[in-house]
């Protein structure tokens, strides 16, 4: 007897800096998903598993200090245990997985905004990730004036939303150099359109991945 190949789901990662507005367009995707019949999932960065959420807690805590490479540590080590426990098995049984946030925020934090150099933190990926790349990220961009405009007095901000202004300028632009280097992968959204434009664009993605097969 023998036994049908699962097919390896897909991996989309949703990107950008605090006030881009990620978060609004996630249930477009999970009703395009689920309007095609794709199972999928959806978690998030940091967290995504008990212990990766209390390690996610420790990060946006405005009380926690760390250095900036046990910042970068311990985003790696609640990725791993993300990967471990909820992506690869995900993939591996044929579902699509949406993450709200992923490794490009890495560099785009502690690389960009931090100062922890590229090098370094692609070390952390290789040794975590093994090749694991996201099929698809969408990074949604936006000045970051606009975006702390957006944020001001929504909720009490956490502890990478209250950094300075130049702080989120470099985390910006650590996103747009990590989509320079992987323009295969991520597209860049100009996130201060008008939702019904930015989703049609986000459709005409998720279109092309699905078509791949």
């Amino acid at each position: 007897m023998s036994t049908q190949q699962v097919r390896r789901g897909r991996f989309i990662t949703l990107e950008g800096i605090d006030g881009a507005g990620k978060s609004t367009h996630l249930s477009f995707i999970r009703d395009w998903l689920s309007g095609r019949d794709v199972g999928a999932a959806f978690t998030r960065e940091p967290g995504g598993t008990p212990l990766s959420e209390k390690i996610r807690d420790l990060l946006l805590d405005p009380g926690t200090v760390a250095s900036l490479d046990a910042e970068a540590l311990l985003a790696f080590a609640a990725r791993q245990q993300h990967i471990a426990e909820v992506i690869e098995p995900a993939l591996a049984a044929g579902r699509w997985l949406v993450s709200d946030r992923f490794t490009d925020s890495t560099y785009a934090f502690q690389g960009g905004g931090r100062g922890v150099p590229f090098e370094r933190i692609r070390a952390l990926e290789d040794w975590v990730q093994r090749g694991l790349q996201p099929d698809l990220t969408l990074l949604f961009d936006l000045p970051t004036e606009v975006a702390a405009g957006r944020m001001a007095g929504t909720r009490v901000p956490d502890r990478f939303e209250q950094e300075a202004a130049d702080f989120h300028r470099r985390v910006r632009a650590a996103y747009l150099r990590r989509a320079e280097e992987a323009p295969q992968r991520i597209v860049v959204l100009d996130a201060g359109r008008g939702i019904a434009d930015i989703q049609a664009d986000i459709a005409v993605h998720l279109q092309r991945l699905l078509e791949r097969g």
